[in-house]
């Protein structure tokens, strides 16, 4: 593996970091909406990766991360009884969306240390092609 390899895998970690630092804040964002129907509930969302499978010099090896999608939770939304509330519906329940905050503040934490690491991925990436380029000085 040369080190543009190494360019290309951790451009695409940080995409998905990304992708994943955006699904949590909009997941935080919407903590706190309270709905009239479950149907119309907002839902934690989350985005699924895998490895992408590449090869070089017919040896198998991974090739940085894709994104498979963005699945939305299964969890049930927080029904809370408050019939003096202007959308509650005609049982008195608002409903609140299945976000936790706490998991979703730990996740947040964990994809910005990972996009800070990839960074430095790439950083030490490109530090090592100019030493290389400075041997025939």
């Amino acid at each position: 593996m040369d080190l543009y390899n190494v360019m290309d895998i951790a451009g695409t970690a940080l995409s998905a970091q990304s992708v994943r630092l955006n699904t949590t804040a909009s997941n935080m964002a919407n903590a706190d909406s309270i709905s009239s129907s479950i149907d119309q509930t907002y839902k934690a969302r989350h985005p699924v990766f895998s490895a992408i499978q590449s090869a070089m010099n017919h040896e198998y090896g991974v090739g940085g991360v894709q994104i498979k999608g963005i699945l939305e939770s299964s969890a049930p939304a927080k029904a809370l009884y408050q019939p003096d509330h202007p959308q509650a519906d005609e049982k008195g329940y608002v409903y609140q969306p299945n976000v936790n905050v706490v998991e979703e503040m730990a996740n947040m934490i964990s994809a910005s240390r990972s996009y800070q690491t990839n960074v430095q991925v790439a950083n030490t990436a490109k530090q090592l092609l100019v030493r290389t380029l400075q041997l025939g000085q």
